[in-house]
């Protein structure tokens, strides 16, 4: 179980076997490299975002959020009325982009958890032809250009794509319309007031892509931790008596479970951040910005105060991301101890 868990989590691997065979010096010389370039490319760009968001004060950065309202019993002039409108209009739009982001991730975390432990179990736990190709296939995402696979589900699934004479014609309803209608028409009291024809410049082409870019973390990060257990386990189980079921969830699942988590929060980090290929498919349609979108848009038209207040969302998923992904070290860590 020990290895197995070592297995898992890399950086737990090298903490747990570390022995330095290096003089002081060289030691100290290689920490330094390290802190140095983390310092200049990760935390220096991280503290400035953070900076740049709340340059302005704490009423600035909120106000991208939740823009002034006017008072009822205020004159205003034309101008204060546009600026108010288009401070309203652009925080409906972040807001917009906000829950497409969040809808986006919910909806590939599950289906990325149900790949990532059949494709884990299937290349683990069985021999098979093609078993090397599957293998190659998984890792695929990690050498393809997200541009470039967004540009596949356009040739794929737009008006002159493969199956583009079906993708077009799809009907499938607008999640976000979803709203309350009473009883008065049936049984069902909600409905969608929206739908979408088509898949590519929809939020389902986002999906689409962001599955694509993401479904390997949850795969990789089980495959060492499955193939350095075996199967021997499973068998003992099975041959007591346990259905299949029950031996994935007693045996199968609990031996996974760090390695499970650790895959999903990257799998969520990288959901969240993903631009080329979304960027490609969204069609740039208001609509359709993911939060790294309205990013950009907000920084071609010089809302610098805006980007940044957003881009600061991003930065803190990224830190909290990293907060998690410590603390499944250190479980991982307590547990190899534990069985040690």
């Amino acid at each position: 179980m020990a290895g197995a868990i070592t297995a898992a989590v890399p950086h737990v691997a090298e903490t747990k076997r570390a022995v330095s065979t290096e003089s002081p010096a060289a030691r100290r010389i290689l920490i330094s490299i390290t802190v140095l370039f983390l310092t200049i490319f990760v935390v220096i760009p991280l503290i400035n975002v953070f900076n740049q968001a709340f340059s302005k004060g704490y009423e600035a950065y909120l106000s991208v959020f939740f823009p002034q309202r006017p008072d009822p019993d205020a004159v205003l002039t034309f101008s204060q009325k546009r600026r108010l409108a288009e401070a309203a209009a652009q925080a409906a739009r972040t807001w917009r982009s906000i829950g497409l982001t969040a809808a986006v991730a919910s909806i590939v975390l599950p289906l990325n958890i149900l790949f990532g432990l059949a494709a884990a179990w299937a290349t683990t736990k069985f021999n098979f032809r093609g078993r090397a190709l599957l293998t190659s296939l998984i890792d695929l995402p990690f050498s393809v250009s997200p541009v470039v696979a967004g540009l596949v589900f356009v040739l794929l699934l737009g008006r002159n794509g493969i199956w583009g004479p079906w993708a077009t014609k799809l009907e499938w309803p607008d999640p976000f319309s979803l709203h309350w209608v009473g009883f008065a028409d049936g049984f069902w009291p909600l409905a969608f007031g929206q739908t979408h024809v088509g898949i590519i410049f929809t939020p389902l082409a986002i999906v689409l892509a962001t599955i694509f870019v993401t479904f390997p973390f949850v795969a990789r990060s089980l495959t060492p931790l499955m193939e350095s257990q075996g199967t021997d386990e499973e068998l003992a189980a099975l041959s007591l008596g346990a259905s299949g079921w029950r031996t994935f969830f007693k045996i199968t699942l609990p031996n996974v479970k760090w390695a499970l988590l650790y895959g999903v929060i990257l799998c969520m980090a990288r959901s969240f951040g993903e631009f080329g290929a979304v960027s490609v498919v969204s069609g740039h349609i208001d609509v359709n910005d993911t939060m790294p979108l309205r990013i950009e848009k907000l920084w071609n038209e010089y809302n610098n105060q805006a980007a940044f207040s957003v881009a600061s969302l991003l930065a803190f998923v990224a830190v909290i991301t990293l907060v998690a992904k410590s603390i499944v070290e250190w479980k991982a860590a307590r547990d190899i101890e534990r069985s040690d």
